[in-house]
């Protein structure tokens, strides 16, 4: 079997920035090159950053994706490494609508493309056919699909090409694989981290190649945008489903790996598939060690994909730094350390704002995590600030417990306004749920670390964090009485979560089933769950709905996350109100 050497590069762009991402994939391109790799593979629209939204329907914005593909073929040449064979991902266009069915949406003027670059020129091109409309993607809205297979023959191997959905969806460019008989399969993608993913995508990609009986080699993007987090864990498995090659989730990473593949044939090519022929220049090499990644357990998936998108929404946006309250608790605790974690203790500024229901032991907590994580930390107590508001209005109750946490939050901002620090929520997706957060008080800020994290998980998260600390032989950095002591917003003397909430892992229960799960509020009661306290919990979902538009964005790490995820109508009135 002739034997190709493939290199598959985990590039970490940023939307807009093209001659950012082109250097990105020159360097990759070095690299590949210094390595003898034959092929280069980058992610879905590698070059532009993805998801690139409205700037789909932006003429300027696409002639400058479409100008940059040459301008990279040529650079590749430049540098000297025009004999590699480079497949980039990029939008393209503006291009005329196309009516291919119901299937695009008619005001479309871009396609989502891979082109194949060698010696100075673009060989071929490629757009995407399936186009996701579900969940975070809105595809359908901005492209327009394309209808055709591109097959690259490199010397006496063809080498099929597709993009991201196009592998999931039965039927289309896959089904065509086969029936071109073509001996690599090679699929760029940008397909964004959820929980236990994993568990499905591996086992599409592996099924893939058994029904197509081809090598399939399977290359993401890396790192955060926005609210997304992409993993990476770009994988290589033959035709067998054996996986030849495995790169680490959530790193920048060039995968090397030797493939053996079926030597082109003569087949007649079916209809709607193009085939380039194209010259690689192999020579005899060593063969390259095998590089299979080991993936971690869950829990430090999850808090790696929190650090990343923590990391790159500061670092993309230009911030320098970070700043946040520290009261004592478990949800400021985390955010504490994710922080530090991702950006080190000098980038990071906790303010701990006691106010005279502040017990003892959450001041110290809040003093002990920062001298463990080695932040920039102050205390700013709050009641001389507040007394003067509650006694010229009046206020009491809630309208007084308001006061606090929008003084705190003022703190916050001023500290922002004045360093230029980003300001991050500490609420974790239970609170946002049922809107048991100040609007304009503790939700306010511009990035949300565990937004999409319920509360029984954070506290499951600080377990771990402080567990991998001392298997490293370091200091836990969160205090232990954090992680075991009641909850509480301590706005009022005594005052505990559970005085107006179900316990924990009961609330978080009912919220899966009826935000992830979708489930109506009586498939929840068949669940096994109070019928009192669903039409409560679920109650509170609904009208809590115009707090979460206004909230800051966070990293998705769910199968249904507050955002773009989850699009409800704020007035909303269901019959069992």
């Amino acid at each position: 079997m002739p034997r190709l050497r493939l290199a598959l590069a985990q590039t970490n762009p940023v939307v807009g920035d093209i001659a950012g991402n082109a250097a990105q994939i020159l360097d990759a391109a070095r690299r590949a090159f210094e390595q003898d790799a034959d092929l280069l593979m980058v992610g879905e629209c590698a070059l532009s950053g993805y998801p690139i939204e409205d700037l789909a329907s932006r003429p300027s914005f696409l002639v400058e994706c479409h100008d940059a593909v040459p301008k990279l073929a040529k650079a590749l040449q430049d540098a000297g490494y025009g004999d590699l064979v480079v497949i980039v991902g990029h939008p393209d266009g503006p291009v005329e609508a196309r009516l291919l069915g119901t299937s695009n949406a008619p005001t479309a003027i871009a396609q989502n493309c891979a082109s194949v670059l060698q010696n100075g020129h673009v060989k071929a091109r490629y757009a995407k056919h399936h186009l996701p409309n579900y969940s975070v993607f809105d595809e359908y809205r901005i492209y327009i699909p394309g209808d055709e297979l591109l097959v690259v023959r490199l010397d006496d191997v063809d080498v099929a090409v597709i993009i991201c959905e196009d592998l999931w969806r039965d039927g289309g460019p896959v089904s065509r694989v086969l029936e071109a008989d073509a001996g690599v399969l090679v699929v760029i993608n940008a397909s964004p981290f959820e929980r236990d993913k994993d568990e499905v995508r591996l086992p599409l990609v592996t099924r893939r190649a058994i029904e197509t009986d081809t090598v399939v080699a399977y290359v993401n993007i890396v790192g955060g945008q926005d609210d997304l987090v992409f993993d990476g864990d770009s994988v290589v498995v033959d035709g067998e489903g054996r996986i030849l090659a495995r790169a680490p989730q959530f790193e920048e990473h060039l995968l090397v790996v030797d493939v053996d593949a079926a030597e082109a044939t003569d087949t007649p090519l079916p209809p709607n598939v193009n085939r380039v022929e194209l010259t690689t220049h192999r020579t005899d090499r060593r063969p390259v060690p095998a590089d299979i990644a080991v993936l971690p357990d869950d829990r430090e998936q999850l808090w790696n994909a929190l650090v990343t998108g923590t990391r790159d929404y500061v670092n993309k946006n230009g911030f320098t730094s970070v700043v946040l309250g520290l009261s004592g608790g478990i949800d400021s605790a985390v955010c504490a350390v994710l922080a530090v974690d991702a950006l080190g203790g000098d980038r990071v500024y906790g303010i701990s704002m006691p106010s005279r229901y502040s017990s003892d032991h959450s001041r110290s907590d809040a003093d002990e995590l920062a001298d463990a994580l080695g932040l920039h930390y102050s205390v700013e107590p709050i009641a001389d600030l507040v007394h003067p508001v509650e006694n010229q209005l009046g206020l009491t109750g809630l309208a007084a417990e308001n006061v606090q946490a929008r003084i705190r939050a003022i703190i916050l901002m001023g500290a922002s306004n004045m360093a230029g620090h980003l300001v991050l929520t500490t609420g974790n997706k239970t609170e946002l749920a049922v809107g048991y957060s100040t609007i304009y008080g503790d939700s306010a800020g511009g990035f949300a670390p565990i937004k999409d994290v319920p509360k029984t998980l954070v506290w499951e998260l600080a377990r771990w964090r402080n567990e991998a600390a001392i298997a490293r032989g370091d200091r836990p950095p969160i205090p232990l009485n954090s992680i075991i002591k009641p909850p509480s917003a301590e706005l009022r003397p005594g005052q505990v979560d559970q005085d107006s909430l179900p316990p924990y892992d009961v609330l978080d229960g009912i919220l899966h089933a009826y935000i992830t799960e979708a489930l109506g509020h009586d498939d929840v009661v068949a669940l096994g769950y109070d019928r009192e306290l669903v039409h409560a919990v679920t109650r509170l979902v609904d009208r809590s709905e115009w707090k979460r538009r206004q909230g800051a964005i966070g990293p998705k790490i769910s199968g249904m996350a507050f955002g773009r995820d989850r699009r409800l109508p704020i007035t909303y009135r269901p019959s069992d109100y």
